[in-house]
């Protein structure tokens, strides 16, 4: 008998053509050094049924939406979240939405969460590590931080890369380390701002097994007890992290129950999110109950609607 679909995937990227085709319009056409993967909601829920996934909750990813225009920040941020509402009204029960705001204008972003968590119904929001060179904890965001505390959100966080001037001249995608290496100052400046303390409704969810954070745990907190909380509080997905290297360092550092299933969907090919299924299963220190919490259950916490 062929088993039904049933992980949830909160870590799964939309790449609309109303989306591509206003960053191409400003001449952007990659994200990190990687060339935006074809997307088509077809080829998603093939992918989905190929992997057993019975949810995904989609996002934008890097680069976002904000190139120092505001105004099309905002009517893309719109369009997008348009889309997302009708991909969860044309596919009920296979697809949820993170939403996407303006930022670094936060009082657009503001009436963009309202809309999107109220009328349109979205799952929660999307933020990206740093925009404009802001870093998520920056006092600037501090209204926002407050509304998304009110409503209880669950917020994605996805990393961001620094200005391409700015990057260090290797030989490699920044998407390689800079990812990484972003998701860790967002979550490290979201602990010593204390936003997580004065906002502990607000749900963060952190991508890639955190980045860096887990095996930097003590380095970034110097064994102070409250950022080692802090940075405990925080949910971590296993997108691209279904290796004993970095399963050791999760397990070790955060709770069963803080870990969610993700792929990072179509940005990592699919035959490497094999790998990282097939190496999530046969990692050795999840016994089945715990893999079946990280698959499925641990989501149904953070999105009670997706229980049906």
């Amino acid at each position: 008998m062929t088993e039904k679909p049933y992980r949830i995937d909160i870590h799964n990227h939309i790449l609309p053509n109303e989306y591509i085709s206003a960053l191409y319009s400003i001449g952007i056409d990659r994200a990190a050094g990687v060339n935006f993967p074809r997307w088509d909601v077809e080829s998603s829920l093939k992918f989905m049924d190929a992997q057993k996934i019975a949810t995904t909750i989609v996002s934008i990813s890097s680069p976002g939406i904000y190139f120092k225009d505001k105004k099309f920040a905002q009517d893309l941020a719109s369009k997008c979240n348009n889309i997302a509402a009708r991909l969860i009204s044309e596919y009920p029960g296979r697809f949820g939405a993170f939403a996407v705001l303006p930022l670094p204008d936060v009082e657009a972003s503001i009436l963009e969460l309202e809309r999107t968590l109220d009328e349109l119904k979205l799952d929660g929001v999307g933020l990206l590590s740093s925009v404009d060179e802001i870093y998520l904890g920056d006092p600037v965001f501090e209204d926002l931080y407050s509304e998304l505390n009110r409503r209880k959100a669950v917020v994605f966080v996805h990393p961001n890369t620094p200005p391409e001037e700015k990057l260090p001249n290797l030989r490699f995608r920044a998407a390689m380390l800079e990812f990484v290496f972003d998701t860790t100052r967002a979550a490290t400046n979201l602990a010593y701002a204390g936003v997580t303390k004065r906002y502990p409704d607000i749900r963060f969810i952190l991508p890639h097994a955190g980045g860096t954070v887990p095996y930097l745990a003590w380095r970034i907190s110097f064994g102070k007890r409250k950022i080692l909380d802090s940075l405990k509080s925080f949910y971590y997905d296993t997108a691209v992290s279904g290796t004993s290297y970095a399963l050791n360092s999760l397990s070790e550092f955060i709770e069963p129950s803080h870990i969610l299933f993700g792929c990072d969907y179509p940005f990592l090919p699919e035959r490497m999110i094999d790998t990282m299924i097939k190496g999530l299963k046969e990692y050795e220190g999840f016994d089945e109950k715990t893999r079946k919490m990280i698959e499925r259950e641990n989501a149904l916490t953070l999105f009670p609607r997706l229980n049906q």
